[in-house]
């Protein structure tokens, strides 16, 4: 594996926990969101508790590492041992460098939204990078590995009590509140996910089989399967080419094709995940 691709997802692994860790601190735990979590077993805590909900998530996190060594084995296990770490220290650092004794504003659900999108974006290119932001995040991932659940619903099995917990803690408005944003993340992960994912398959019906095919694999660096056609109504034979690649890649893919052969018949998909070389392992 090249650098630039040891890189990108640990790159992803930092910036997703920085997002969690924002969303959690500036949005969830002042309004006492508890949507699920870690963060919200340790925002119902600290409203119980003289400990801080950056604390509890600390204790919290340490208490369920131990899971994700047993069922998920050593290198997801030390990912997420690595990001929980990261994301409960940097929850721990905001409650000291920005001291918060109320909601940013006074609109809850606005401070809802953006504690959604944060979190579960940043969960999402956690996810993305092969590990996991700790806590209930973990049993999450179990359920996923051995069962045919995924992600997102998961989460969303996992966390619902945790939610309506609020009802009994801060009231029903905050109660509600939560679990309108447990639902929320719960296919906001998913379509993150699938996002980050996302790449492109190519159907091309063409008479310029060479120069097509030669650009997919010299430029993109990408296989191509290819077949002989016949138009049933021009009785024209003609070369039909296979492939995917890369969402960004689709786009000089496209303008190649309309260069080389602007009268090719071209089929664009989206695909969720691609598995095999070039792409994810299988």
């Amino acid at each position: 594996m090249t650098k630039s691709k040891k890189l990108v997802p640990l790159l992803m692994m930092h910036a997703g926990c920085l997002l969690l860790a924002v969303g959690v601190y500036f949005f969830k735990i002042p309004n006492g969101f508890a949507t699920g979590g870690v963060t919200g077993i340790g925002t119902l805590l600290a409203s119980l508790t003289p400990i801080t909900a950056g604390v509890w998530i600390w204790i919290l996190n340490i208490a369920l590492l131990v899971l994700g060594f047993l069922f998920l084995g050593r290198g997801t296990g030390i990912k997420t041992v690595y990001c929980s770490m990261l994301f409960s220290a940097m929850t721990f650092a905001l409650e000291r460098v920005c001291p918060l004794t109320a909601p940013l504003s006074d609109q809850p659900l606005l401070e809802l939204v953006y504690a959604m999108l944060l979190t579960s974006i940043g969960s999402a290119m956690i996810f993305h990078s092969g590990a996991s932001s700790g806590g209930t995040d973990i049993v999450a991932l179990i359920l996923k590995k051995f069962t045919s659940l995924d992600v997102g619903k998961s989460l969303l099995a996992v966390d619902f009590l945790v939610a309506a917990s609020a009802f009994f803690v801060f009231g029903m408005e905050t109660g509600l509140f939560s679990l309108l944003g447990l639902f929320a993340k719960a296919f906001l992960v998913d379509s993150v996910i699938e996002s980050i994912n996302a790449c492109k398959y190519f159907v091309v019906i063409t008479s310029k089989r060479e120069e097509i095919s030669e650009f997919i694999m010299e430029s993109l660096h990408h296989g191509v399967t290819v077949s002989t056609v016949v138009g049933e109504y021009t009785k024209e034979e003609k070369t039909m080419i296979h492939t995917v690649c890369k969402r960004i890649e689709a786009i000089r893919l496209r303008a190649k094709i309309r260069e080389i052969d602007p009268d090719a018949f071209v089929i664009i998909t989206t695909s969720s995940e691609i598995l095999g070389r070039g792409f994810r392992s299988v």
